[in-house]
């Protein structure tokens, strides 16, 4: 038995999905309010026989991996891992040689750290002058402190290394924890006197700590981070994610700061979508990360020329990202730990002032370039027209010209001149503006839209001749691509006769048949016949719509001399809008 089955054998999918949401019996299935968003009639089914669950809100569906994929933005081997803890399975035991010898020094590494999160814990609760500086001067209650595992590190040298050496780790481990360092070949406590807030990553496993100064000490540094470890990469390390993301699923958007401390505040006065970068810019691992909870990243970063030049540089890194970025002000130049002290209300109203990262980038731009001289105008279009230039929406461009055109106080055609000969040796790049909303609806309707669909050809054979017009492209899964290559193949395949042919696609096979259960069973054929040719043409004008848009965008790019791609592109044109029009007569 592999590691998913022996992981299946062990779990059941209503455990697993009932640790986070609510659910209650429905006849032969399970109902519960849908995680992916804020319904009030419940929506979201989970079938015990058939170990499948299905958010009819949102699209989504699948065995318990792939709920635990959404729920923990993970990725398949993320939900294993989980899953594997939950069910008490080693899964060093299906590895061999290398991996499964790193995979046990990984489990041995985070029941070090976790072990040093509680022996700083410890040491915190009995240190008067730690207590007095979080609970009074930081004004944190003892509940956050707990929440957050906010330790004390004592200075006396090696407390920490003797504690893990009777706990059974060596000095060596303790090391490559990034809690030990070596000096004069002896080996010494790597935080020693510091307020210790564990890093952990998105499924609450401690991987590091950051270390705050307690006692002034001339030239100390007021913050020290883990080094860099087998758990530990500070480039990717999210502070907050694992008590944020289910606040982030809720609304939708997370706001970034950049300090723990920050962060630790906004929790305890009810803000609890805020991360934080633990001390370093802004990258890439940063925003996939918080991209697989929402696209909707909004930074409220210090208001000093540093926090500055952060927010502007993770303007290009969030196209990278697919991710829409805006910026949070927080007034009077100060942070949001101190502004949440002076009133939290206040931090609640300015999350919600977002401005898109590029508004915010032009104003910023023309406070620091003076617009009504001649230079001025030169360094502000410099700044501002390479981040125009990379917008792909035809329309969003257009707009931004005639804002800086407007700025600057020249003629558009001079801004579109400038646009097409400016050679820039730094290209930034930005993420086109997106409602959030939208996007998010719009991936739900083709997801419901595709499995109901497949879900009616897949009970009723008699159905599957309104497949004629259907390509696999006009899918968004390839599960669903894939099921309609076998039913075109197979074209009287019949579920009574078992599923052996689709062994590869059981889990979503088992998916639809619960959809198909929930919606159309008690149907009639000829309600069944205009179900599924409404959906098909449903699926056939969202094809058509996203090629028109394809298009169009080629044209507005293309070289008009390049007449045999004009040519071409009006054919697919033409071709589309024939197949528009084919569509609209089976309504």
């Amino acid at each position: 038995m592999d590691a998913v089955e022996d992981i299946k054998s062990r779990l059941s999918v209503e455990d697993v999905i009932g640790e986070y949401i609510e659910l209650k019996r429905a006849g032969r299935n399970l109902k519960g309010l849908s995680p992916f968003g804020n319904e009030k009639t419940a929506s979201f089914m989970v079938s015990p026989e058939k170990q499948i669950w299905h958010d009819f809100s949102s699209g989504k569906g699948g065995n318990m991996f792939s709920f635990i994929m959404e729920i923990e933005g993970v990725d398949f081997r993320g939900s294993m891992e989980i899953l594997a803890r939950k069910a008490g399975i080693d899964l060093s035991q299906y590895q061999s040689g290398a991996s499964a010898e790193r995979g046990k020094q990984k489990q041995r590494m985070y029941e070090l750290l976790e072990l040093a999160a509680k022996f700083y814990q410890t040491q915190f609760a009995q240190n008067k002058t730690a207590l007095e500086y979080i609970l009074k001067k930081r004004g944190y209650t003892k509940k956050t402190a707990l929440e957050f595992q906010i330790g004390y590190s004592p200075n006396n040298g090696r407390a920490l290394i003797d504690f893990l050496k009777k706990k059974g780790f060596t000095e060596v481990e303790v090391q490559q924890a990034g809690l030990a360092t070596k000096r004069y070949q002896t080996a010494s406590d790597m935080f020693r006197g510091r307020i210790m807030i564990p890093l952990h990553d998105a499924n609450g496993r401690v991987v590091g700590f950051t270390a705050r100064i307690l006692a002034d000490e001339p030239n100390a540094p007021k913050y020290i981070n883990t080094p860099q470890t087998m758990l530990y990469d500070k480039g990717g390390q999210v502070y907050g994610l694992h008590l944020a993301k289910e606040a982030i699923r809720k609304t939708k958007f997370v706001v970034v700061v950049e300090g723990n401390l920050d962060v630790i505040a906004s929790h305890q006065a009810g803000v609890k979508n805020v991360v934080a970068t633990a001390g370093t810019a802004l990258t890439p691992m940063h925003l996939k990360e918080l991209g697989r909870f929402t696209p909707d990243v909004r930074l409220a970063f210090d208001q000093d020329q540093a926090g500055i030049n952060a927010a502007e540089r993770s303007i290009p890194l969030a196209n990278q990202a697919g991710v829409s970025l805006s910026m949070i002000t927080v007034p009077s130049g100060k942070d949001p730990d101190e502004l949440i002290k002076k009133d939290p209300k206040i931090w609640q109203e300015v999350i919600e002032k977002h401005q898109y990262a590029l508004d915010w980038f032009i104003e910023l731009m023309k406070k620091t370039h003076d617009v009504s001289s001649a230079e001025g105008k030169r360094l502000f279009t410099d700044k501002v027209l390479p981040v125009v230039r990379q917008i792909q929406d035809s329309v969003e461009k257009d707009h931004y010209i005639d804002v800086v055109a407007r700025e600057v106080g020249v003629t558009k055609a001079a801004i579109e001149q400038k646009l097409t000969t400016q050679k820039s040796a730094e290209r930034l790049v930005i993420k086109k503006k997106v409602s959030v909303e939208k996007v998010d609806n719009l991936t739900a309707d083709i997801l419901k839209t595709q499995n109901q669909f497949m879900a009616l050809l897949l009970v009723q054979p008699t159905l599957r001749e309104t497949t004629v017009p259907i390509i696999p492209d006009m899918f968004s899964e390839k599960q669903a691509m894939e099921l309609l290559d076998y039913l075109r193949t197979n074209p009287t395949f019949n579920l009574k006769e078992g599923v052996d042919g689709l062994r590869n696609l059981k889990d979503y096979v088992k998916m639809l048949v619960l959809l198909y259960e929930e919606l159309y069973q008690d149907l009639e054929l000829l309600e069944l016949q205009y179900e599924a040719t409404r959906l098909q043409v449903r699926l056939i004008e969202r094809y058509v719509k996203t090629q028109k848009a394809k298009i169009v965008e080629a044209f507005a790019e293309a070289d008009e001399s390049d007449t045999q791609t004009l040519l071409q592109k009006a054919k697919e044109f033409d071709n589309l809008l024939r197949l528009a029009k084919e569509s609209t007569r089976g309504k």
